[in-house]
């Protein structure tokens, strides 16, 4: 039977079965060593008879070996493998674009992106993967334990209304529909339904951003629930799912954040809290803003840490005018949203906030837009408030700029497994 290679250790005197990759071979004089890789490690196997035959074992070709694990110190994990079996299970594999047995990645971003099916198996590279797996466990396990639901939306849909960003168009049975920008209406549609809902999935921006923290298509960790008095009861359950993120992360994906030289940061219990027109002042930014530029938030994020020793910190009361016409408004100045976003080293990380609950506000608020409640995109969307919503609102998180603000990440596309920007739709 097959173990992996942080089992070894456990078996020193026994005979046992590895599979992986070849990751190095070593040929010295006396002896020869081949270094496996699997999904848990690697194994360290010394070959003293017949060392000819790592010739034909090129990196990256898959083999299985048997042999009796021996204690040595200076192994991986303090043990390895000796009088090998060793089985190839493939042809000799072709030499790999980059050099995955390095510690370090020697090519630039491009490179990797372009080979990516063979580059994500560097253990470096394949770290973000890893934490985000960790993250978006973590997500599902802390609002489950508050008695969410996940769901599973639709990402075709008819119509194109829930933002102002762009959406993708495509061709649907002869007729026009698009790729969903977020799960938004349907999650709100579902409390009426759960109560309390979430769901992990893919959304769609195509916003012609060409940044290094804008994506085309990223995963989007979305919670909606009811019965809430007002937005701060979202910000409080937002801060339950990321300190679920952190810990599982910490607990699962502990060897990924070793090898990126990463260190989990904590996120407060009382979250710092500023309203918009504080933190326009914290960023010497002009007044009148409606909105905060990149540079405001890097300047408000390490106010929170020089002033909390918080990584995070939530900005509340957003003007109206640039959130969407769901928006509950600041029930003592309605020129003020009940929203927020939250900062995560100084980058934008999650919107959230409280939405509108009764039907007449959504008639009023589209209505003022220009739109009417009647038109064919909302019907569905308007059913459930006709017939009865609690006062509710929500989150969503980005998942591959969570893990590209909590690995340090230059570049969002780092952390991405096969990212989709302006210029990349392949591999």
């Amino acid at each position: 039977m097959r173990i992996l290679s942080h089992e070894i250790p456990s078996a020193v005197g026994q005979s046992v079965t590895v599979a992986g990759w070849v990751h190095r071979r070593r040929r010295l004089a006396a002896v020869s060593f081949l270094i496996l890789r699997d999904r848990s490690g690697l194994t360290q196997i010394v070959v003293k008879e017949s060392p000819e035959q790592l010739d034909e074992l090129t990196e990256e070709t898959v083999v299985q070996v048997t042999g009796t694990v021996a204690a040595n110190p200076q192994a991986p994990g303090g043990a390895e493998l000796v009088d090998p079996v060793i089985e190839p299970l493939t042809e000799p594999a072709a030499t790999p674009p980059i050099e995955l047995w390095r510690p370090a990645v020697g090519a630039g971003l491009p490179v990797v992106l372009d080979n990516a099916p063979v580059a994500l198996r560097h253990p470096v590279i394949r770290a973000g993967a890893e934490i985000a797996a960790a993250a978006m466990y973590g997500f599902r396990s802390a609002l489950g334990g508050q008695g969410f639901t996940e769901i599973q939306t639709p990402k075709i849909v008819g119509t194109a209304t829930e933002s102002g960003a762009n959406v993708f168009a495509l061709d649907y049975f002869g007729g026009p529909a698009y790729l969903a920008q977020s799960p938004q209406f349907y999650k709100q549609t579902m409390v009426g339904v759960f109560e309390r809902v979430f769901e992990v999935g893919p959304v769609f921006r195509a916003e012609p951003h060409d940044t290094v923290r804008h994506l085309a298509e990223y995963v989007s960790l979305d919670a909606e629930f009811g019965f809430i008095t007002d937005h701060r009861d979202v910000l409080a359950m937002l801060r339950t799912a990321i300190a679920g993120m952190l810990e599982a992360v910490g607990t699962r994906a502990g060897g990924a954040l070793e090898r990126l030289g990463v260190a989990l940061p904590e996120i407060p219990v009382d979250v710092p809290v500023l309203h918009f027109t504080e933190a326009l002042k914290i960023a010497g930014a002009n007044p009148d803003e409606p909105d905060l530029a990149p540079a405001d938030e890097r300047a408000i994020g390490a106010w929170a840490l020089a002033e909390h020793g918080s990584d995070f910190v939530a900005v509340e009361g957003y003007p109206m005018a640039k959130r969407p016409f769901y928006t509950h408004p600041q029930p003592s100045d309605p020129q003020w949203s009940n929203s927020f976003d939250l900062l995560f080293r100084g980058v934008e990380l999650v919107t959230g906030g409280q939405r509108l609950h009764r039907y007449s506000d959504y008639a009023a608020a589209l209505t003022a837009r220009g739109e009417s409640p009647d038109a064919p995109a909302y019907t569905s969307y308007l059913q459930a408030f006709k017939h009865g919503m609690p006062p509710h609102g929500g989150f969503a998180i980005g998942l591959e700029r969570f893990v590209s603000r909590l690995t340090g990440a230059e570049n969002i596309r780092e952390v991405t497994l096969f990212p989709r920007d302006l210029h990349r739709l392949t591999p």
